[in-house]
């Protein structure tokens, strides 16, 4: 078998519900991605391309058909590149990459294009069939932005809390207090900043052109003056003595990240040396309700499969759902914060469902790149208690 490698990755900005991306379809933000991950490997030609694996938490409106042959299509790609859409929620463009670095690895193709989008403010309201024409009570149309609808009678009741109360439970099972979470919240806010600042994203965010709001250029939720004195006077969000409230926890946006993988081969079509190889990949899965504490099994799964210890790991990129989920999953690994999430995270960035998990991997991917180091992983939880992970090994050179 051979290897598969990260050779670029690029995402649009991430835009606040009912924000500066509202307007904007998640089949052209998709295809945006896809068109600025492209532009970085202009000797390629876009027929090369074996297959675009696409991932997207909702379809259930725009993105309804295939929005990974759809955002293709819009981007230009030559309508004899194949595609494919994959929902593992939130977890849907980790998965999405998962399955590109095995088709590659098993040698059925030598290039993969995959990523994800989600536009959870366009998410439509839905309203189920009746069972015979002409129900003579009312029907309540249901909203398809994020978590649990339309749910079977059958699931048990411990299984269907809202993802809050899920992570409510997870934060008294271990103990893990409001302000520890305020605290890591500010963190994400603080470092998302500064990374701007400092011209990190430049090299990994395309601009998206709006009607109205003009062209976006940076991810719209960083707040750089959050404080734990702020966060403290947020009432609780899901219990009336709760700690998760709306700034210790993702909120919901919309955007897309597209990553390009391929074989070592690939390289000379592609016109670009890789920045790191997937070493390692992992899906785990536990109760529903624990959804939160499922990166931990995956991530060290993940790490065995790569030979690799976290002793070895230098860079850590987790998807910030809850703030609370995070820290869990840190104390469970005994990793240091100081790794983890360096550049900011979800709480601060965003979290359009389909989309973080190609985020998290380009990020990983390009800090590697940046620091020198040799390991490092990205992980990600997902609803009805799920896992991803995949381990990358930098291959630009640098500390070993």
């Amino acid at each position: 078998m051979t290897e598969s490698y990260v050779y670029a990755a690029a995402r649009t900005p991430f835009g606040r519900y009912a924000g500066a991306l509202a307007e904007v379809r998640p089949d052209d933000l998709a295809a945006r991605a896809i068109s600025g991950v492209l532009a970085k490997t202009p000797e390629l030609d876009p027929a090369e391309i074996g297959d675009v694996v696409w991932g997207n938490a909702n379809g259930a409106g725009e993105d309804n058909r295939n929005l990974g042959r759809m955002a293709a299509l819009l981007a230009g790609l030559p309508t004899s590149v194949p595609a494919t859409t994959v929902n593992r929620l939130c977890g849907s463009s980790l998965d999405a990459a998962i399955i590109a670095s095995r088709a590659i690895e098993s040698g059925d193709v030598g290039i993969v294009l995959c990523g994800g989008a989600e536009s959870m403010s366009r998410a439509p309201w839905v309203l189920p069939k009746p069972a015979r024409g002409f129900p003579a009570g009312d029907v309540t149309a249901v909203s398809t932005t994020l978590g649990w609808r339309l749910v079977n009678e059958r699931m048990p009741k411990e299984w269907t809390v809202s993802l809050g109360e899920a992570n409510e439970q997870l934060g008294d099972r271990f103990g893990i207090p409001r302000e520890r979470q305020d605290a890591f919240a500010v963190r994400s806010h603080t470092l998302a900043d500064q990374a701007w600042n400092a011209g990190f994203y430049d090299d990994l965010v395309v601009p998206v052109e709006t009607g109205t709001a003009g062209t976006v250029h940076r991810d719209e939720g960083i707040r750089p003056g959050s404080t734990v004195e702020k966060l403290a006077g947020l009432k609780p969000a899901f219990r009336p003595d709760g700690v998760i409230t709306a700034g210790n926890a993702s909120p919901l946006n919309d955007g897309a990240s597209a990553v390009l993988l391929g074989s070592a081969d690939a390289a000379t079509r592609i016109g670009t040396v890789p920045l790191a190889r997937i070493a390692g990949r992992a899906a785990t899965a536990l109760d529903p309700q624990m959804f939160g504490f499922a990166p931990v099994e995956a991530a060290d799964q993940a790490l065995r499969k790569a030979g690799v210890s976290w002793g070895e790991v230098a860079a850590v990129e987790l998807n910030e759902a809850f703030a609370v989920q995070s820290l869990a999953c840190m104390d469970a690994w005994g990793v240091d914060p100081d790794i983890v999430n360096t550049k900011g995270g979800a709480i601060a960035i965003g979290h359009p469902l389909g989309a973080s998990g190609g985020r998290i991997l380009g990020t990983l991917a390009h800090r590697l790149r940046e620091s020198g180091d040799r390991w490092g992983v990205a992980a990600l939880c997902i609803g009805v208690g799920q896992g991803l992970a995949v381990v990358l090994e930098n291959v630009t050179g640098g500390r070993g």
